[in-house]
């Protein structure tokens, strides 16, 4: 019975009370784009990372990460990782060979990290070849193939089959160098990278390393999903002694850091919009209780319970504020979902976004979980914004209120 009077008393001003709606829907429906807009921008950040950068899985000698020495490597690792890709869940596994080197070109020179791959063992890990804007991945040279960024490219001055040289230390130090030809010329969403990371195949940097047979510094794994990363993990330690067994998430704790703050961000800012939401209630339903001041106190007078009273301005308030806010989730959801399969493009933004590893083109991602969270948090702002109106509707006092023109 009284949610019946409370919704028919909603609506006895339409004006307001659709402003009021109007309000509450679009400071929802803004908050549930927004939020899956910074998780769908947050998610392609973390795909990329894996895909492109890191993979799921990486193992290594226990001092290479720490020293970056070419001596640190680890020896029979083509056997350990044709062990690796027949566990459950693995879908690629490749080899690597890292040092940190000097490339140059006619004009300049940089320092990058070189990696010696295999290149079939590599495109099951990551998509470095399906990333390519110039040239082909490890084809058209036949002898010293490499395999640069875009950013690099252009800060070296070379093109394809441009010829480069590469100088580096051997495994007994000493100073020697190889000249390679660029294949092809890769880009990715993160800038750092593509400046940063050459590939040669394993065999021209095992020559010039003095590298033993079968050996690498590092060996990816990729899995068939993210939520199977801890298990394969797991499995892999138990079969790799001493060796350092890492997670995408322990090789860059910045990024997975991140997508925790993304996370709290995102709840916070539901939560001033909710505040904003808050007051704006309070003020309507204080304009209410007054133009329904006469009508109170004759409530009051025939016998209705201040209980009742109380209940009935609660019960009007959670419903204003759910109509809205249910409103605004399933608009919200609907315009997310929809830019879930349509790319949002932020190419104006797009330099500065590729510095920081961010692709300019997003799409959005619907965290169920959220939107269950934002339906219970409007819930509570309704009842929290009823308490103060409520409270002073039930302290009048009839005679007093009944005199009232």
């Amino acid at each position: 019975m009284l949610i019946q009077v409370s919704w028919r008393n909603i609506w006895r001003s339409r004006t307001r009370s659709l402003v009021v709606l109007t309000a509450i829907t679009l400071g929802i429906m803004a908050g549930v784009f927004s939020t899956a807009f910074m998780k769908g921008m947050m998610d392609k950040r973390v795909e990329t990372a894996i895909h492109t950068e890191l993979s799921h899985i990486q193992i290594h000698d226990s001092l290479f990460r720490k020293t970056a020495e070419l001596r640190y490597y680890m020896p029979g690792a083509d056997v350990l990782a044709r062990k690796i890709d027949t566990l459950p869940h693995v879908e690629g596994v490749t080899q690597r060979i890292i040092v940190q080197s000097m490339i140059s070109s006619a004009e300049t020179g940089a320092g990058v990290k070189i990696m010696g791959i295999r290149p079939d063992d590599e495109k099951k890990v990551t998509d470095i070849a399906q990333q390519m804007v110039e040239g082909k991945y490890f084809e058209g040279i036949k002898r010293n193939p490499v395999v640069i960024g875009q950013k690099l490219a252009h800060k070296l001055n070379v093109r394809v089959r441009s010829k480069v040289v590469i100088t580096l230390q051997d495994m007994d130090n000493n100073l020697t160098a190889g000249a390679f030809r660029v294949a092809g010329i890769y880009k990715t969403s993160n800038t750092a990278y593509d400046e940063s990371n050459v590939f040669v195949r394993y065999e021209d940097l095992a020559r010039l390393t003095d590298l033993p047979a079968g050996a690498c510094h590092e060996i990816a794994i990729r899995v068939d999903n993210d939520l199977n990363t801890v298990s394969v993990q797991q499995r892999i330690k138990k079969t790799t002694g001493s060796l350092e067994v890492m997670s995408w998430k322990e090789i860059s704790p910045e990024l997975s850091y991140i997508t925790v703050v993304m996370d709290q961000y995102m709840y916070i800012f539901i939560l001033i919009i909710l505040l904003a939401l808050l007051f704006g209630i309070i003020n309507t339903m204080l304009m209410v209780i007054l133009e329904r001041h006469k009508e109170i106190g004759m409530l009051l007078a025939i016998g209705m319970s201040r209980t009742r009273i109380f209940l009935m301005i609660i019960i009007e308030t959670v419903l204003l504020s759910l109509t809205g806010g249910i409103t605004g989730i399933i608009l919200g959801t609907l315009i997310s979902k929809y830019f879930e399969y349509h790319y949002i493009n932020l190419s104006m933004f797009g330099k500065g976004l590729e510095q920081l590893g961010f692709s300019s083109l997003v799409n959005t991602s619907i965290d169920p979980e959220m939107v269950v969270s934002v339906t219970i948090m409007v819930i509570f702002t309704g009842i929290i914004a009823a308490i103060y109106p409520a409270l002073k509707a039930i302290k009048y006092d009839p005679a007093e209120a009944l005199r009232i023109e």
